[in-house]
């Protein structure tokens, strides 16, 4: 015969014990300490090594601009007060009577009106301007534009770099300070007279075909 065994008991539920509970919040705590710079120093970095794409956004958009509305364009960099980098605008302005869009003139368009003589008139194209707030500060990367202090590019109707303006800037170079440097790469953008933002590397000898252009 067969003896039938009692059925189980009510199990015990197993808790934490105070020391278990200090050494969980102590792994923990560890864990963020170690974590959180970690991610804050990953996302600096992040933002960084994107900066360079930042920049290259506006001069590619002055340079479809005057393209697209057969027109001149220009971009124009200005200090943030925030961060130590630049922001950028793009203007448009088209020729007339009494204006040759000239550096002077007051017919540019502005983030507030339409250039003068846009055939669209009041619904013409407004100024784009991008705010470098989100870029790391200037302690971390170094902005320099080459010529030093030159800050604006006018292009053509047709997409070509305006030469006739003098000190136009052909190069903006990004420096990473001496404590990212290993995380982050020295870049530059190259104004070619075709309009076209290049990315290169200063650092390099002429002969090496990702140097920057003399």
């Amino acid at each position: 015969m067969f003896k039938l065994s009692p059925p189980p008991g009510p199990r015990s539920r197993a808790g934490f014990t105070l020391i278990e509970l200090l050494v969980t919040i102590t792994i923990f705590g560890i864990m963020l300490a170690i974590g959180i710079p970690n991610a804050s120093n990953w996302l600096l970095t992040n933002r960084a090594r994107g900066a360079s794409e930042f920049y290259a956004e506006g001069f590619s958009m002055a340079r479809r601009q005057a393209v697209a509305h057969n027109a001149f364009s220009r971009i124009s960099l200005t200090p943030n007060t925030n961060t130590g980098q630049m922001d950028w605008q793009v203007d448009l302005c088209f020729v007339g009577l009494n204006n040759t869009c000239g550096a002077d003139d007051d017919s540019w368009s502005t983030t507030a009106a339409p250039a003068a003589n846009d055939p669209e008139g009041g619904s013409g194209f407004r100024s784009i301007y991008r705010s470098a707030d989100a870029l790391p500060s200037s302690e971390v990367l170094q902005p320099t534009t080459l010529p030093v202090g030159a800050s604006q590019v006018y292009y053509t109707a047709t997409g070509w770099v305006n030469t006739a303006f003098d000190d136009r800037l052909t190069q903006l170079r990004l420096d990473p300070s001496s404590n990212y440097a290993h995380e982050v790469p020295v870049v530059a953008l190259s104004v070619t007279l075709a309009g076209m933002a290049t990315k290169c590397d200063p650092t390099l000898a002429v002969s090496d075909n990702r140097a920057c252009p003399p």
